[in-house]
């Protein structure tokens, strides 16, 4: 593969998310994943084990998602989910933040329950983004909510879920960008769906998105290399 190709590849976690997926997209959704050889493939909690036995000698990390889609779970299960998960196989970590309470303005707590995921996932060498949820967010709020997730210790700060309105914006992702340090790296997930937006949130400074359209984007990548 063109290694313009292969550096957009490796920016992809291809999601397998939607929660009627069968087995059979399972295995296929994993197929493509090694096809391309994209950075990682990111499950429901349930199928960890299997899609790291999918992927095993691959190349293709597995990720999962914590407190995922509403980040309401207590944080005591947000810390069981990811240590399962890790003993499952993930090596990167998802998780929603609690949004109500940033948005009570109760920094407090969602900096408690990030960096309890957070403390746990670094004991075993595994990385965590952090879910803001901008649909409901304001400006200011978002800012803030990257403040935290840096004190806390995050990875990566992370648009959005894919299932509340709206999804990564290039005005949101040149916020975020800016809104933390270069220890912190940016995911844009929902609307990322062909080479062009991928190529655009990469300008604005995201090094990891979220897509189910990866097929249309690395086939897109290989038509322009071509």
């Amino acid at each position: 593969m063109d290694n313009a190709c292969s550096d957009i590849a490796k920016m992809i976690d291809h999601s397998l998310l939607r929660p009627e997926l069968t087995q059979q997209d399972i295995r296929r959704g994993c197929d493509i994943a090694k096809k391309y050889k994209v950075a990682t493939v990111c499950c429901a909690p349930s199928e960890v084990a299997q899609v790291a036995q999918l992927l095993k000698g691959s190349g293709v990390k597995t990720t999962t998602v914590i407190g995922f889609p509403h980040g309401y779970s207590k944080t005591q299960t947000k810390v069981f989910e990811a240590e399962q998960a890790i003993r499952d196989g993930a090596v990167e970590l998802d998780m929603v933040l609690n949004i109500g309470r940033l948005l009570s303005g109760d920094y407090d707590y969602v900096s408690n329950d990030i960096r309890q995921v957070v403390e746990l996932a670094h004991r075993s060498g595994v990385l965590v983004k952090v879910i803001l949820e901008n649909h409901y967010l304001t400006d200011e709020q978002k800012k803030t909510a990257c403040r935290i997730c840096e004190e806390a210790g995050a990875d990566f700060v992370k648009t959005s879920t894919g299932f509340a309105g709206g999804g990564a914006t290039l005005e949101d992702l040149r916020l975020m960008r800016e809104s933390v340090s270069q220890k912190v790296q940016v995911k844009a997930a929902g609307g990322v769906r062909d080479l062009q937006m991928a190529l655009k949130v990469r300008e604005v400074g995201c090094t990891r998105f979220g897509a189910t359209k990866t097929e249309t984007i690395m086939e897109q990548c290989r038509q322009k290399h071509s």
